[in-house]
């Protein structure tokens, strides 16, 4: 008898509907402006996309059979901790963006991404934050006149 995931096909499920929901909310927005695309131009396409992907989820997934009759193997403790520790690293980091600036969070993001799952030393660290943070400066405000957040130190 052919084992398949139903996570797979609760996953497409839900894509579909958060799809949905974007094509949605986008659609209430204007799709073209004078300038060219409205605000409401790249959403829309976002979640076109989210629900043809998600229908391709779930077509692939009523045609799979799976051969394999071996048990699958159960997410280590050790794996679900990393994920809940990336997940709560860029919680952390959203959370003091408005306190901190982007550039502080974004370093903090990674310091703690690159410590916490890397295992890498302190100093590797604080230079890829360093160095990341300073990149996006370049890049951002320096190079395309985009303003980041800024903290209280004015970057």
């Amino acid at each position: 008898m052919p084992m398949r995931s139903k996570s797979e096909l609760f996953a497409g499920a839900v894509l579909m509907a958060f799809g949905g929901f974007v094509i949605h909310q986008a659609s209430a927005l204007p799709y073209t402006s004078e300038s060219g695309p409205g605000p409401g131009f790249f959403p829309l396409w976002i979640g076109i996309g989210i629900a043809l992907c998600s229908c391709f989820m779930l077509y692939a997934y009523s045609f799979r059979t799976d051969t394999n009759t071996e048990p699958r193997a159960k997410t280590s403790t050790a794996e679900i901790t990393r994920a809940l520790v990336a997940w709560l690293a860029f919680v952390l980091a959203i959370a003091v963006l408005p306190l901190f600036g982007f550039a502080v969070s974004l370093g903090l993001l990674t310091m703690l991404l690159i410590l916490g799952l890397d295992r890498r030393s302190p100093w590797t660290a604080a230079g890829v934050a360093l160095g990341l943070a300073f990149g996006f400066h370049l890049v951002f405000p320096v190079a395309l006149s985009v303003s980041l957040p800024a903290g209280p130190w004015g970057f």
